[in-house]
């Protein structure tokens, strides 16, 4: 089955594509024309990989599934109008399967049973493939998902730990925020083999504690609605947290739409709104958009948790001192190109805010946090590199430590640095 798309305004993919376009060495070239494949079982891991890799530029994908996400493959479509999926619906059961990746230079492999991981890794040896293979991890009351990528010379014993233990499909419970972030490390795994980057040499992995039931009425404040306040407001969405408000004082511009997922059609719109009304439509959520920046004087009585999505430190001062002065808990987040860190303040744990964690208050000490009137200052003015996958996998993390506060856990401090967790 082959997709197609409706027509949308079109955007010249330079200019969606242009803040990555920035990044030293980067090759389009090299995504736009090779074919990828993915395989996998659960619908939501493998349409994400899809909508993420369609925003990266990566044009040519064929599909091997049992079923996508109708409404991330269709987002995937409208942000990427030259993407051309091949979709079979099936598993990877038999040989003969193989001969729909003959093409591909490399396939990202999330299958969850052992017959088709085998199979890929064979046919990867004999035909000189990559795969990049990824796994998620339920044991001895612990979670979590690990990525290896895996290339001829590349036979070492760390494959049997990537192994599924179910020879055969079959039913499965799955962890959509972990999606997000296991994802997000598979695509920059892919992305570094076809522009000729090293990868990890090393299983890259994520683990913590199976979490308890929480809490998932809390009111909760996203302060910046853009590419981590879109992982952000997905991951909330598909943890069952619906009392949401985004605030953002910014507008959508061409070049946020290599990240930011959700604002395909909504360039000269309103971020905090689009992203709210994106959510109520697709995911049932009751969130509202606020137009403003957040500043010493805003009201956070009405919120039970703030999640710190800004793009400056001068914003995240702010946010750590009305978290502090009014004791509500806070998860910070903060990306680059290759590194990013999450950062949560638990106020029953009386411990250093991001902002004092992070030695912000130093940086800007030459200027006056309390009067800080951020300016409007869109992308397209202030062109920094940025790519998705860093802003896919903090916001991941950051919704994780949401839910771990949720349910009354103070989660560790993280730092990504392409390509490991670390706290």
């Amino acid at each position: 089955m082959k997709y197609s798309y409706p027509v949308h305004p079109h955007i010249p993919a330079a200019q969606r594509l242009d803040r990555q376009l920035r990044i030293d060495g980067w090759n389009q070239r090299a995504l736009e024309q090779t074919v990828v494949g993915v395989v996998g079982d659960e619908e939501l891991t493998v349409s994400l990989f899809l909508l993420s890799a369609a925003a990266l530029g990566l044009n040519r994908l064929k599909v091997l599934t049992p079923r996508v996400d109708a409404t991330l493959v269709d987002i995937a479509g409208k942000l990427n109008p030259e993407l051309r999926l091949t979709l079979l619906e099936g598993y990877y059961t038999h040989p003969v399967i193989g001969e729909l990746f003959a093409d591909c230079r490399v396939v990202v492999d999330f299958s969850a049973y052992a017959l088709a991981a085998k199979l890929i890794l064979q046919q990867a040896y004999q035909e000189n493939r990559a795969v990049v293979r990824g796994s998620f991890l339920a044991e001895n009351h612990f979670q979590g998902l690990q990525v290896f990528t895996y290339f001829r010379g590349r036979e070492w014993q760390e494959l049997e730990q990537m192994l599924p233990s179910a020879n055969l499909p079959a039913p499965r419970t799955h962890d959509s925020v972990l999606s997000i972030i296991l994802t997000g490390l598979a695509l920059e795994e892919a992305k570094n083999l076809l522009m000729g980057r090293p990868v990890s040499p090393h299983i890259i992995a994520y683990r913590r504690k199976e979490l308890p039931p929480a809490r998932q009425d809390l009111a909760i404040l996203v302060v910046g609605a853009g590419a981590l306040g879109n992982f952000v407001g997905l991951g909330l969405a598909f943890s069952g947290f619906t009392r949401i408000t985004f605030m953002d004082g910014d507008v959508v511009e061409p070049t946020n739409l290599n990240r930011q997922i959700l604002f395909y059609d909504a360039v000269g719109q309103s971020k905090a709104e689009t992203l709210a009304a994106r959510l109520n439509h697709h995911w049932r959520t009751q969130a509202r958009g606020v137009v403003g920046y957040f500043q010493e004087h805003t009201d956070v009585s009405p919120y039970d948790l703030i999640i710190d999505c800004v793009d400056n430190f001068e914003s995240r001062i702010v946010l750590s001192h009305q978290a502090k002065k009014h004791s509500k808990m806070l998860v910070s987040g903060g990306a680059g190109v290759s590194a990013g860190q999450v950062v949560a303040y638990d106020p029953s744990q009386d411990g250093p805010t991001p902002a004092e964690l992070l030695g912000l208050p130093d940086i800007v000490s030459r200027r006056t946090p309390g009067s800080y009137q951020r300016e409007r200052a869109a992308c397209v003015y202030q062109p920094d590199p940025a790519v998705i996958m860093t802003n896919q996998i903090v916001g991941g993390l950051m919704v994780d430590a949401c839910r771990q506060l949720a349910a009354g856990i103070s989660p560790p401090n993280l730092f990504y640095e392409n390509p490991v967790i670390s706290t």
